[in-house]
């Protein structure tokens, strides 16, 4: 399992590159998006930093549990730790696109919440 989060790491980082590539191609455009301080362009901005943010958690949670030899007691944590750098993300975007969608930030919060509770109980028993 915790194989899946390295690749994870490696792709966040990746999809970051290449969002902020993209970004990058607009950000001199004062009225893009509303503007720098719109709503929509900071939920662009945090969705293309959350690649990169999950992407360091996802690798450190790899090596931690490769470490500590944590399996098979953190394998939810490994799966929720993937789902938080999935869905932040997108959640992200869509609500930058969508202003309803930020009600679902509950979705990765929960998930990264859960998975770190499940690692720190992994490395305390």
């Amino acid at each position: 399992m915790v194989q899946l989060n390295l690749y994870s790491a490696w792709i966040g980082i990746l999809l970051g590159f290449a969002s902020g590539a993209l970004i990058g191609l607009f950000f001199h455009r004062t009225d893009w998006m509303g503007g720098y301080s719109s709503p929509s362009r900071r939920m662009i901005r945090l969705g293309h930093i959350s690649f990169f943010g999950l992407a360091i958690i996802n690798f450190f949670y790899a090596l931690s549990a490769s470490t500590l030899g944590l399996f098979p007691a953190t394998d939810i944590a490994s799966v929720l730790f993937i789902c938080g750098a999935v869905t932040m993300p997108t959640i992200c975007f869509l609500t930058a696109w969508k202003p309803l969608f930020r009600h679902a930030f509950f979705i990765p919060v929960l998930s990264l919440i859960i998975a770190t509770l499940t690692s720190l109980k992994g490395v305390v028993l």
